[in-house]
């Protein structure tokens, strides 16, 4: 694989780290499209972080919160080695990753592998095909991921520049949740009395509260740049339940990519992005030093049912001072003028609905948009909250008298298995650990977006989908009005696909198809399902292994909203999942 950098994620070596980058990406030697391996370490410790004047010990990658960035080149190997030295047990998903033939190291518990146990260690082992851009990595166990998450920067080819002018400089930029109250007691007492969790205590811009909320008036993040310059920004939620808009006062955003796959550039003041989702945006600052300071924010859209965190996180874009200015001083920086940008209302569906329509892939020649034309197979999926009877003997407080929260994938509630789906399908060893026969249409159909029926109760099940090799499939994801319409950012593992179509009301078979765009649609590979309407998605399933399907609010994901897609091997050498390595984690 050429040359090798090993990089500790320690805080200590981040000079190691940047000097590892420098060599890997200004060495004349490795100039070449050829890939090289990259060695990463990760520390999973826990760490005392301090925000809201709370201090709280939190599950982290080598201390750091949010964790390091992983960089890497188009056509690179990624060996990345994760040690467990906590109580929780853990993995790590590399999200967006096409992982191809390298299943093994997708990473959600009990889906490709079983978690990494406490003083264990599992290598995940992948090369990055066809894929630049930003992604990110986070823990998938329970709601670790609340404090496990990192950017992945994936730089294309030398030989393949950027489609839109090269800029002066890349700000990963990541939205996340703070809890003061540990989230994996949020979580399980959720489940236990059926209701909704408690919400978090702040929105984070790169792990920062910032100065909206109590004490964070110097909790918060500053983005310094230069007049007239061109910055990338690499925009990543992940935050764990709600979907944000983001705004920088007086400053227009040009989007480019979303996902790690290039668009039609496109310009707007807000952005839209779902927990799950990346988007890469152009921002072009002012011309000349202007005397103010302009705020940027974040906060959420909000549809369905619960109790919801309405608050708003900040940092602040200032512009850096011309070196040996006599025009300003102290004084005159102390009176800077502070601009606030105005966001959508937190409802505002017809605004989402609007930005997500001018997502369109480039659809170039050098990056083409390769949309299945013929469709092999097809699925419709109602997707939804729905209810689960107490247990005797207990007490819940779900949304109807005594009935606990669930949700569901054609009425079947996903019920996680205690040993991984793909061990079990590799070795020939599913009985009794998944069945397959989940619907591929509802079993009862019935007006979804209207009056929902009396009975909310749904079924209980581990139950996949199988595909052949190769299959061209189209899915339509339904989401109903059972316990009220919402929206739901559906995240693939294992592929991208093409968003064909997409609507409100209920999915008409007959009259919806014809207005599908199979030239350029957005690929992509966490898309949200319009509240109270659907989404139309095709994808090639061209890469063997098991494949979670699942909501990326990370409570309906514990309430069931998730499924698991079963692709079979192809009939050549290079179109079948490997055996798995032999550190791979035992139950």
């Amino acid at each position: 694989m050429g040359s090798s950098c090993l990089i500790s994620a320690l805080p200590m070596t981040a000079t190691i780290f940047g000097l590892c980058i420098f060599l890997l990406f200004s060495n004349p030697t490795l100039a070449t499209d050829a890939g090289i391996t990259r060695h990463y370490k990760f520390d999973i410790v826990m760490q005392n972080v301090t925000r809201l004047c709370h201090t709280k010990s939190i599950v982290t990658v080598s201390g750091q919160f949010p964790g390091p960035r992983v960089v890497a080149r188009e056509g690179d190997r990624l060996v990345i080695k994760v040690v467990n030295h906590v109580q929780n047990n853990i993995t790590i998903h590399w999200h967006g990753i096409r992982q191809l033939q390298s299943g093994w190291a997708d990473g959600p518990a009990y889906v490709t592998q079983c978690p990494i146990q406490t003083g264990q260690t599992y290598v995940y082992n992948f090369t990055i095909t066809g894929q630049r851009g930003t992604l990110w990595w986070h823990a998938h166990s329970s709601w670790l991921r609340s404090t496990v998450y990192g950017s992945i920067i994936i730089l294309p080819k030398r030989s393949v520049p950027y489609p839109f002018v090269k800029p002066y400089k890349e700000v990963p930029i990541i939205f996340g949740e703070w809890y003061n109250a540990d989230t994996e007691a949020i979580i399980n007492q959720a489940l236990q009395t059926g209701g909704g969790p408690n919400v978090s205590d702040a929105y984070t811009l790169n792990g920062l509260p910032g100065p909206l909320y109590n004490c964070s008036a110097k909790d918060f993040f500053k983005l310094k740049v230069k007049p007239g310059k061109t910055y990338l920004l690499r925009l990543i939620n992940a935050a764990m339940n709600d979907e944000l808009f983001f705004s920088i006062a007086n400053h227009t955003f040009t989007v480019v990519e979303a996902d790690a796959v290039y668009v039609k550039p496109f310009q707007t003041d807000t952005i839209v992005i779902t927990p799950g989702q990346t988007t890469n945006v152009l921002l072009k600052t002012k011309p000349k030093y202007p005397n103010a300071t302009f705020f940027m924010l974040a906060r959420p859209y909000v549809t369905g049912l619960g109790t919801f965190d309405n608050s708003t996180t900040a940092g602040t874009l200032e512009y850096e001072l011309p070196l040996q200015s006599s025009t300003f001083t102290t004084n005159s920086m102390k009176k800077l003028q502070l601009f606030k940008p105005k966001l959508p209302t937190l409802n505002d569906t017809s605004f989402v609905t609007n930005y997500s329509k001018r997502l369109r892939s480039l659809a170039t020649t050098q990056f083409p948009a390769q949309v299945p034309q013929k469709v092999d197979k097809q699925f419709f999926f109602t997707i939804g909250l729905g209810t689960n009877p107490c247990p005797k003997s207990q007490t819940c407080q779900g949304p109807t008298n005594n009935t606990m929260f669930s949700a569901s994938v054609n009425n079947v509630s996903f019920v996680m298995p205690t040993t991984a789906l793909l061990q079990s399908h590799f070795f020939g060893q599913s009985s009794g650990v998944y069945t397959s026969d989940l619907p591929t249409k509802p079993l009862i159909p019935f007006n979804y977006t209207g009056t929902p029926p009396n009975n909310t109760n749904v079924s209980n099940g581990t139950k996949v989908v199988v595909l052949p090799f190769n299959s061209n499939v189209e899915l339509v994801m339904q989401d109903t009005s059972i316990l009220g319409a919402e929206s739901h950012p559906f995240h693939l593992h294992g592929f991208n696909f093409f968003v064909v179509g997409q609507g409100f009301g209920n999915y008409n078979p007959n009259k919806d198809p014809a207005s599908f765009n199979l030239v350029d649609p957005v690929e992509r590979n966490t898309v949200g399902v319009p509240s109270g309407g659907w989404i139309a998605i095709r994808f090639l399933a061209d890469n063997p292994g098991v494949w979670f399907m699942h909501c990326h609010l990370e409570i309906h994901t514990s309430w069931g909203l998730k499924m698991a897609w079963l692709v079979l091997d192809g009939k050549l050498p290079n179109q079948k999942l490997p055996p798995p390595p032999s550190d791979l984690p035992k139950c």
